[in-house]
């Protein structure tokens, strides 16, 4: 029996020379270690020629006690949303595939999920929603990308203020109104997935996190980096600590209907 719950990573993919790769940024990994006391599992984006998936998802979900989705450097492809790819964009039809198919079978499931920046945009796309493909050329934004030129800790660093959804999810968890965050991404939400709620707000009228209020167990997408030296934010690490317990929970539940 496992004495720590099994958190799977959603990978992307990219080429090195000949060779594709499965990957998972690590401070997605260690978040899930050092804040969660739990054991990440990767989830290679396998899919075939026509890139359709090539793994079975149930199967694959009856082993795990939650999903993270982290965010990556591409985009979700607009097609997927009806809307044709904009330039300046680079996308992973692998990572797509096997995200969009996971999400909603790992809530229907009552998998506990958490999804990060891309995940954030995949959880809105999977129910529906479609997004802005580049926030900062749009009026009224304000430009939400990080400073590449800036140390790491200044692009990760609190950058502006969300406001919570009263009595939502995360003003509960938090148990106050705003949070600081940090702001690292060119896209964002244009039209809400069908019947997610949204848990937090930029000042710009940016939808910054959102839940599907009808999920068996908890689930969360949030547009801001919290694995990022999650120990060392309180918001941060509520987030993950309610996640944690979600999981745990989930564990326990399949044990005791394992006896």
């Amino acid at each position: 029996m496992m004495s720590k719950p099994l958190i799977g990573l959603v990978c992307e993919v990219s080429q090195d020379g000949l060779h594709p790769y499965h990957r998972v940024s690590e401070k997605y990994a260690r978040a899930v270690v050092d804040a969660m006391g739990a054991v990440p599992v990767l989830i290679p984006a396998l899919t075939n020629a026509e890139h359709q998936l090539g793994m079975d998802i149930d199967a694959l979900l009856s082993h795990l006690n939650g999903v993270l989705l982290p965010g990556g450097f591409s985009n979700v492809e607009p097609h997927h949303y009806g809307e044709a790819s904009r330039k300046g964009t680079f996308h992973d039809k692998t990572r797509d595939a096997l995200a969009l198919a996971l999400i909603p079978k790992a809530i229907n499931r009552g998998v506990p999920l958490l999804a990060i920046c891309r995940g954030f945009q995949e959880m809105n796309v999977a129910y529906g929603g479609s997004l802005h493909q580049h926030v900062q050329e749009l009026d009224g934004y304000h430009d939400h990308r990080e400073d590449k030129a800036c140390a790491i800790e200044v692009q990760y660093g609190h950058s502006h203020s969300i406001t919570l959804t009263h009595n939502g999810l995360l003003q509960q968890l938090y148990g106050q109104s705003e949070a600081r965050v940090n702001s690292l991404h060119g896209q964002g939400i244009h039209k809400l997935g069908q019947g997610l709620r949204v848990e937090a707000m930029s000042d710009d009228g940016l939808v910054e996190a959102l839940t599907d209020p009808n999920g068996q167990r908890f689930n969360l997408a949030v547009q801001w980096h919290p694995e990022y030296q999650v120990t060392k934010d309180d918001f941060y690490q509520s987030i993950f600590s309610a996640f944690a317990v979600a999981c745990n929970s989930h564990m326990q539940t399949k044990a005791v209907g394992n006896l």
